[in-house]
C-alpha cells in the first residue's frame, strides 16, 4: 500500500519532469504565435508567412511520401523476417540474425559516405530511392528484432493447431499470428514513422533538388536562406512537427499497449 507521502512525492517528481518536457514546447509555441521579428504579422499569420516563404508544402509532401513508403515496406519485411527468426529453425540462423543486428548497432553517420558512393554508382543519387531505401534498411534491422521478440513469445499451441488444420506457413503468419500482434505492429509503425520523418543526414547527403527535400532538411534551409528571425523559424518548426504529433496522438493507445504487452516480451 502506497502511503500518502509517497504518492505526493511521486506526483511532485512527475510534475517536475513534465515541466522540463513541456517547457521547450511552450516556448516554441509562444514564439510562433507572438509578433514577428520584422513586424507586420502575428499569431496564425506567422504560420501562413512561414508556409509561403519556406515552401513547406513541397517539403511536407516529400516527407509524407518517403515516410509512407518506408513504413509500409519496413513493417511488412519486419513482420516476415521476425516470423522467420522467431518461429523457424534453419542453418545459419544465429549468424544471419546478428548480421541484422549490425543495422541497429551501426549509426547512419558511419555508413553515409560509402552509401553515397554506392548509390551514385547505381545512378540513384538525387532521387526518391536514395532517401527511402537506406531508411528501409535501417528500419528493417530494428523491426526484425522487435517482431522476433513478439513471435518468440506467441502461443505455440495456436501455431500447432493451425498446422494440424492444414494451414500453410503464409496463412499462419497473416491470419493467425499477425492479428493478435496488432499492438506490436502499431508500435513499430509509430517508431519507424517518427524516425523516418525526423531523419536529417541521409536526405542532406543524398538529394540536392528542392522538390526532394524532406521537412527537417527544408527547415534547415529555411533558417539559413529565407529568415534569420526566431518567430518564423519557430512557426516553421511547429509546421514540421505537427504531422508527427498528430500521428502519435491518433495511435497513442495502441502504441503504449505495444510497449507494455507486445514485443517487449522475450
Amino acid at each position: 500500500m502506497i502511503s500518502r507521502g509517497e504518492r505526493v512525492a511521486n506526483y511532485v517528481i512527475l510534475s517536475v519532469f513534465a515541466a522540463f518536457a513541456l517547457f521547450p514546447i511552450v516556448t516554441i509555441l509562444s514564439a510562433a504565435l507572438g509578433p514577428a521579428d520584422s513586424g507586420g504579422t502575428s499569431g496564425l499569420g506567422n504560420f501562413t508567412a512561414a508556409w509561403q516563404i519556406g515552401h513547406f508544402g513541397t517539403y511536407l509532401r516529400s516527407s509524407l511520401a518517403v515516410s509512407s513508403f518506408v513504413v509500409v515496406v519496413s513493417v511488412v519485411l519486419s513482420i516476415m523476417s521476425g516470423y522467420a527468426f522467431g518461429t523457424m529453425r534453419f542453418r545459419g540462423q544465429s549468424v544471419l540474425f546478428y548480421l541484422f543486428m549490425l543495422g541497429i548497432m551501426m549509426p547512419s553517420e558511419a555508413i553515409a559516405v560509402p552509401l553515397y558512393f554506392d548509390l551514385r554508382s547505381l545512378g540513384l543519387i538525387d532521387t526518391f530511392w536514395s532517401v527511402a531505401l537506406p531508411q528501409v534498411a535501417l528500419s528493417v534491422a530494428f523491426g526484425t528484432f522487435w517482431m522476433r521478440a513478439y513471435f518468440r513469445a506467441s502461443s505455440r499451441a495456436i501455431v500447432e493447431a493451425a498446422r494440424i488444420d492444414g494451414a500453410s506457413t503464409w496463412r499462419i503468419l497473416w491470419q493467425v499470428l499477425v492479428p493478435p500482434a496488432r499492438p506490436a505492429v502499431v508500435t513499430l509503425t509509430v517508431l519507424v514513422f517518427m524516425w523516418t520523418w525526423n531523419e536529417f543526414l541521409i536526405p542532406l547527403i543524398m538529394v540536392t533538388s528542392e522538390s526532394l527535400r524532406t521537412a527537417p532538411l527544408g527547415l534547415a534551409f529555411f533558417q539559413g536562406q529565407y529568415t534569420s528571425g526566431f518567430t518564423l523559424l519557430a512557426a516553421g518548426s511547429v509546421i514540421v512537427a505537427t504531422p508527427v504529433v498528430i500521428f502519435y496522438l491518433f495511435l497513442q493507445r495502441h502504441f503504449v499497449r505495444g510497449l507494455l504487452q507486445g514485443a517487449v516480451r522475450e
